[in-house]
């Protein structure tokens, strides 16, 4: 099981409601990457958004700046919003990122947790559904071969095309991220795509009929299960000990679920709920090493995976807890987990 961490590129907000400026968030992110280089971890994702709470509106320049920095670590997005983006530049762009980086590039499709996408580029929340379906077919023509002749609803059409440059290998890594539709997940079985599940409320045994799904789709269309991947991504902050790592990061991370809530609907975020995700069977990994390792080895025994990701910055930690939460994850947590998995 590969271990890694994902980001969004939360801006520190302080009590006043002054949002820390992007130039040092960006920089701070290089640094965290270039430190779960070096502790060993595996992957590394950068979502995409477009509000004024993230730093991060173009994974592919992040990962770019990271690949030049790092020796090991797998580049992702996580995600890259498919449905507002163009699939041809999309490609190229991270193909690039391939190349630089020596085949460690890898981009993650999805539909994105936030609409403000579709009207920056021009798009119709109506068309939601036929956006993704239609440019992940095109994303995955592309991937498939060099040359395209194509024709769709919501882009100019491909006339014998040559799209360059082409990654390593002539082929990269496409994951798609998926909620809790059974529609979303059948599609990749059918496909025979990795995908990532974001679990990031309530307790994830609840997804399990989704996995098992999954696997029985994937097997059923025929693709080869020596090449079955799937990870889960949970929010996750380690620290020394456990009850300090959560008196910190409650506000931090209450003060977030309440500002996206406030758009959705959703009643006032409650200690009693933060405590509840980060009890044995709830969504939240924050605490300390051995907590933290026997719940990242529960997720893998309960849903059989090949990737674990903690994302680490939501609600806009402080660099110092992350890059602490990373030190810890890398020399403590990661080398635990891999003993384990090993007997």
């Amino acid at each position: 099981m590969e271990l890694g961490i994902g980001m969004f590129g939360d801006l520190q907000i302080n009590a006043k409601g002054e949002i820390q400026p992007a130039q040092q968030r960006l920089q701070e992110i290089i640094a965290e990457i270039k430190l779960m280089d070096e502790v060993g971890l595996d992957f590394y994702g950068i979502g995409e958004h477009h509000r004024p709470d993230y730093a991060v509106s173009s994974p592919e320049i992040i990962l770019a700046a990271a690949a030049t920095i790092t020796k090991n670590i797998k580049l992702s997005s996580a995600v890259s919003v498919l449905s507002s983006s163009d699939p041809v530049k999309l490609y190229q762009n991270f193909a690039t990122i391939d190349l630089i980086s020596n085949g460690r590039a890898e981009l993650m499709a999805g539909r994105g947790s936030f609409i403000e996408s579709f009207p920056l580029f021009g798009y119709n929340l109506q068309d939601y559904d036929e956006l993704y379906e239609e440019k992940l077919a095109l994303l995955l023509k592309i991937n498939a071969a060099p040359k395209i002749t194509w024709k769709g609803k919501f882009r100019p059409e491909l006339n014998n095309q040559e799209v360059l440059p082409r990654a390593v290998n002539d082929n990269l890594k496409i994951w798609v991220a998926v909620g809790g539709t059974p529609e979303s997940v059948e599609r990749a079985g059918r496909l025979g795509l990795p995908v990532m599940f974001a679990i990031i409320g309530g307790q994830p045994i609840q997804f399990k009929p989704l996995f098992d799904y999954y696997k029985r789709v994937y097997e059923a269309y025929g693709h080869d299960m020596s090449k079955f991947e799937v990870g889960i991504h949970m929010h996750a902050l380690f620290g020394e000990n456990s009850n300090e790592v959560a008196d910190y990061y409650y506000p931090l991370y209450s003060a977030q679920m309440n500002r996206i809530g406030k758009s959705r609907g959703w009643p006032p975020y409650q200690r009693n709920q933060f405590d509840a995700g980060r009890s044995s069977s709830g969504a939240l990994i924050i605490g300390d090493v051995n907590e933290s390792v026997e719940k990242i080895l529960a997720m893998e025994e309960t849903f059989g995976l090949t990737r674990f990701s903690a994302h680490m910055d939501v609600g806009g930690p402080s660099h110092a807890a992350l890059m602490k939460s990373i030190e810890l994850f890398g020399s403590k947590i990661a080398p635990k987990v891999r003993e384990a998995l090993k007997k």
